[in-house]
């Protein structure tokens, strides 16, 4: 992560200090709740890092959510005859952090505070999210030592990766990126056909015995230990 840069945009500051996004940002500022050395800051204001910063609001209190996405669900854009997870849901106000395509499954974050979007899914982070694939195809013996040193999908070369088999047709893999159909491209490539692909975790949050199309709200330590990660 690259180190702040003074003078910064006010909207960029009160983001980088974790203190909203930079969208509200901007609405706390119309409002006149953002004071810089005791005069209210309007859009476009720039700060330095000796300047005093005050900010005018209540925090409020962010929900998180593991979901356990069931194959069929769509996370994002739903077509006419799609269903998508916020008509699959009984909470109102929340969103899904990341993808996972139609045909897959498994945990998905769920949540109302939007700085943990970038947090959560830029790779410069090196953030884990572990899976179990399943193949079409009987895993060849190099199977995993040609996955874990990186594989060229189109142009592209993947982030080395960790990987476990599990049997005949069946393997666990830990990225630190997120390229689109990522592992079913990586699978591809190598001339296997993807069975069944599941999300098992996000960092330290795992699906735990969480039904499909079920969810649970996260709290205590795992809580803690997410927000922490993502420096939140």
């Amino acid at each position: 992560m690259t180190d702040a840069v003074y003078p910064m945009r006010i909207n960029k500051y009160l983001a980088h200090k974790n203190l909203c996004t930079r969208r509200e940002a901007d609405t706390l500022i119309q409002a006149g709740k953002v004071l810089i050395n005791g005069r209210k800051a309007v859009l476009g204001d720039k700060v330095a890092e000796a300047d005093q910063v005050k900010v005018l609001f209540r925090q409020k209190k962010y929900r998180y959510f593991a979901y356990n996405k069931p194959r069929g669900v769509i996370t994002h854009s739903p077509q006419e005859d799609e269903r998508d997870i916020r008509q699959s849901i009984p909470i109102q106000g929340v969103f899904p952090v990341g993808r996972l395509d139609k045909d897959s499954q498994g945990l998905i974050i769920l949540t109302d505070d939007g700085r943990v979007v970038d947090k959560l899914l830029n790779p410069e982070y090196d953030h884990e999210k572990e899976y179990v694939v399943t193949t079409r195809e009987p895993l060849a013996q190099n199977f995993r030592e040609k996955m874990e040193r990186g594989v060229h999908i189109e142009g592209y070369k993947t982030r080395p990766c960790k990987v476990k088999i599990l049997g005949g047709k069946k393997f666990s893999i830990v990225l630190t990126e997120g390229k689109k159909h990522q592992i079913r491209r990586m699978c591809a490539a190598l001339g296997y056909a993807v069975a069944d692909l599941e999300r098992i975790r996000v960092m330290n949050v795992t699906l735990q015995s969480l039904h499909s199309g079920r969810h649970r709200e996260l709290k205590g330590s795992e809580l803690s230990k997410l927000l922490t990660s993502l420096g939140l």
